[in-house]
């Protein structure tokens, strides 16, 4: 199964069947959120007292060293790392907006698209810009 890499400190934020993140939404209250691990799925979990809006941007945050995922390809993205079982590395680029169902993996010389949004993010540039996170 593939594992997920924080870009910024390069800890794991994969356990079990969740990728853990830390998230704050407009209202710029904190919660834990769960996320599926697998490319185009996109059911969550977090706390029931935890409010989030249909179409509201929530920030994702490491839940370990608490850094920004913004994505540097467009401020709608989070971008962590996949490493598939073999070792080989991915950028990961994920919609931020709460509902909006958009994901990019690239290996830097391909890019994958999944979910019925992700035309909206359709400018990706394969080559040294990807590679720079491995």
């Amino acid at each position: 199964m593939n594992d997920f890499i924080c870009p910024k400190c390069k800890e794991h934020i994969r356990v079990g069947d969740h990728l853990v993140f830390k998230v704050k939404n407009s209202k710029k209250q904190s919660g834990i959120l769960l996320l599926s691990p697998q490319i185009g799925n996109y059911t969550n979990v977090k706390h029931p007292t935890f409010k989030i809006v249909q179409g509201e941007f929530l920030d994702f945050y490491c839940p370990l060293c608490s850094n920004s995922l913004k994505s540097d390809i467009h401020q709608n993205l989070a971008h962590v790392i996949m490493q598939d079982v073999k070792g080989k590395s991915f950028n990961v680029n994920f919609s931020q907006i709460a509902g909006e169902h958009s994901t990019h993996e690239t290996d830097g010389d391909s890019v994958h698209a999944a979910g019925e949004d992700a035309g909206r993010y359709t400018y990706f540039k394969i080559g040294d810009k990807f590679k720079k996170y491995f």
